[in-house]
């Protein structure tokens, strides 16, 4: 049997009721979890560099599903009736875009704005809490509570810590007056760090207010390779703030590194590998470079001869996961790795992970709230589920919050995409792939009201090469993914994307 694109999966009970519309928890439920590893093991990646080779095509990350490519404008008044209409009784996990950065880093994707006046951070400042004020005012509370409660907060950018340490605590206060949040060591509260533009008592000031996680932008730690991409700091300086950060109690660190930069070798990277396992971080995620010039302005500065060729980039990936599973960290999925007992690696292997725009995360059963320029909410209300954008653009970002203050329903996001229930159905299975290596058909047909075999038999069908190849196997209960194919989830769940092929197929950078 064939399915129809056009049929939606059917009502859970019966064809009177509405479709589920809980939010997509990504929770292993199959008796294979135990196959997958014992409590303090995980299934090991299986390097296989002819199949790297094989499927190393360009896919989305899928922080959502659908990705931002499906966004479209939005009416001016609709964010505020998605923010009425939401659930009160949904924790949140608050985004906060910081855009400034002092200096230009060649490599660099994000959203940002390069500036060395310390007055830009207090004028924005003001805008977020604006923005904040005007979206508080409009959730619904639990009728026992007086304020939205707040499970987990980001300061993502840009360079957070560009914000002076009075101005963190300035915006640390006004979100306690605004917001309940879960005891320090019961929430997750992260910012992330550029080590040059870190003070002598920021760290102590974070750890004051409440934040107990943070992220270094590490990248690289050979000269030749900084000074290529516009980041130099030394080892040192990174030694020092993971211990200073150790000693204040920080529960989780982690530090970002990049593969395929301009004059990295397999043997040099391998060393930074090395000298970050000797400091020790909680958590890693070491990002594939995607040199896209005629995309990202700031990679012109970077030499196409510089820059390792293929072969080389699998060669530093390969190197790069055996000796951090050497070393003891947990392969979380894609990008990421974990110490057994950080958190992440726990939930993973309780089954309770789960992704969205920060990526992976335990919080799954929040609502994305984003504030700033760029930032991106994920709201889940009764009967409907939307992923919101403010505009990217620091003028018309701040002209929306000037408007807003005059109008009540003009509010900052200028992009949206209303998910269907086939949305949502697709987003469950790649999520559950991408976080648990599995998807158990029962718990689908279960959720959704839908016979998974039947409705996805296409979609079986085109995972038989891989099955043959040895990254997936499936029968009746439903599909893994094996050693070999952990390193390529992305492709696994690609093939559950109604929109790329359609759509987007070369809009992506390459999954390796």
């Amino acid at each position: 049997m064939s399915k129809s694109d056009n049929i939606p999966p059917q009502p859970y009970n019966n064809s009177n009721e509405q479709p589920t519309t809980d939010r997509p928890v990504v929770q292993a439920t199959s008796p294979y979890t135990s196959l997958r590893g014992t409590s303090g093991s995980k299934q090991l990646p299986a390097f296989d560099e002819a199949l790297v080779n094989k499927y190393n095509r360009s896919g989305p990350r899928y922080t959502s599903y659908p990705t931002a490519l499906e966004f479209l404008p939005i009416a001016d008044d609709l964010e505020t009736k998605i923010l009425q209409n939401r659930e009160a009784y949904a924790p949140l996990s608050l985004y906060f875009h910081i855009p400034f950065c002092r200096h230009l880093c060649y490599y660099c994707a994000c959203n940002k704005i390069i500036t060395k006046k310390n007055s830009d951070s207090g004028d924005y400042l003001q805008y977020l809490i604006a923005e904040i004020k005007h979206k508080r005012s409009l959730l619904s509370i639990p009728k026992d509570s007086t304020k939205p409660l707040v499970k987990q907060l980001h300061l993502g950018g840009g360079t957070p810590t560009f914000l002076r340490d009075e101005e963190l605590v300035q915006l640390w206060e006004f979100l306690q007056t605004q917001f309940e949040f879960l005891p320090e060591d019961e929430g997750d509260y992260s910012i992330e760090i550029d080590p040059r533009e870190l003070g002598d008592n920021t760290l102590q000031t974070l750890r004051n207010l409440g934040f107990n996680r943070i992220s270094l932008g590490v990248q690289d730690l050979d000269e030749a390779v900084q000074i290529a991409v516009n980041r130099v700091h030394s080892a040192e300086m990174i030694a020092n703030i993971l211990n200073e950060a150790r000693d204040l109690g920080f529960h989780s660190i982690n530090i970002d590194l990049i593969y395929g930069l301009p004059h990295q070798t397999p043997a040099t990277l391998d060393k930074t590998v090395r000298r970050i396992i000797e400091m020790s971080p909680d958590r890693l995620s070491v990002f594939n470079y995607a040199h896209l010039p005629e995309r990202f302005k700031a990679q012109r500065q970077i030499k196409e001869k510089d820059l390792p060729d293929p072969a080389e980039k699998i060669t530093m990936l390969g190197n790069t996961i055996n000796t951090l599973t050497e070393a003891g960290y947990q392969f979380i999925g894609i990008d990421h790795f974990a110490k057994p007992d950080d958190e992440l690696a726990v939930a993973q292997r309780e089954g309770k992970l789960h992704r969205n725009f920060q990526g992976y995360t335990i919080m799954g059963d929040c609502d994305l709230l984003g504030f700033g320029v760029s930032a991106i909410s994920q709201i889940t209300n009764v009967n409907s589920s939307y992923i919101l954008q403010n505009h990217t653009d620091l003028q018309v970002y701040q002209d929306n919050i000037n408007a807003a203050r005059n109008n009540s329903t003009v509010m900052p996001a200028v992009k949206y995409i209303k998910t269907s229930i086939k949305d949502r159905l697709r987003e469950y299975v790649i999520m559950n792939l991408l976080c648990h290596d599995y998807i158990d058909f029962k718990d689908v047909n279960q959720k959704f009201g839908i016979d998974a075999v039947t409705y996805f038999i296409n979609e079986i069908q085109q995972l038989g090469e891989m099955q043959k190849d040895k990254l997936v196997d499936m029968d009746i209960a439903g599909i893994r993914i094996l050693p070999k194919g952990r390193l390529l989830g992305r492709n696994v769940a690609m093939v559950f994307d109604e929109y790329l092929e359609k759509k987007h197929k070369n809009r992506f950078s390459k999954v390796i």
